[in-house]
């Protein structure tokens, strides 16, 4: 199952738009996932037809709804990845929030997909892989370009790349199930 994941999208729909396409045209997604800043913005991308996913940011309004969940633990070929906007707890945080820190030290999650930092990241620590696939703002001040990621779930291997907004594959990790 191939999986499209976008974050930070800051109200920039055209890149939003973009990449979105390209996920859905090249890689023929099942899904796509938005990390938050802003969830409002995957409204946008309901004209492709994909399933989508999201939770909110922790600045959003969203996230002190306590009927929209702001953490999700989601099972994909039985990698069971937890679906966030920040890889660690966070002062917005609800009571209820699942925390992060707890879920990766009990290993009861294989993947964290997290957005916040704009930093695009495949980074295994511990035994669990953390992906994240950047921002898609036109400009960021911490100077990496708009990207997001593909990941294509099996059931012993799993396959994330980081691609930049106009195509460029510049980040790749193939994952083997522990």
């Amino acid at each position: 199952m191939k999986v499209g994941v976008v974050s930070d999208s800051h109200g920039e729909l055209e890149n939003l738009e973009k990449a979105v396409e390209w996920l859905v045209k090249n890689e023929k997604v099942e899904m796509i996932i938005h990390l938050g800043d802003d969830s409002d913005d995957a409204r946008e991308i309901e004209k492709f037809r994909v399933e989508v996913l999201k939770v909110p940011g922790v600045f959003e309004n969203h996230y002190q709804n306590p009927t929209i969940p702001n953490r999700i633990v989601k099972e994909f070929k039985g990698w069971k990845v937890l679906i966030t906007h920040t890889e660690k707890s966070h002062e917005n945080d609800l009571p209820t929030d699942l925390k992060p820190e707890k879920l990766v030290e009990e290993k009861a999650v294989n993947i964290v997909l997290h957005g916040h930092t704009h930093i695009p990241r495949i980074e295994e620590k511990d035994g669990v892989l953390f992906v994240n696939p950047g921002h898609l703002k036109k400009e960021d001040k911490k100077g990496y370009p708009p990207s997001f990621a593909v990941i294509d779930f099996e059931e012993e291997t799993l396959k994330v790349k980081i691609v930049s907004l106009d195509g460029r594959e510049f980040l790749t990790k193939t994952y083997v199930r522990h």
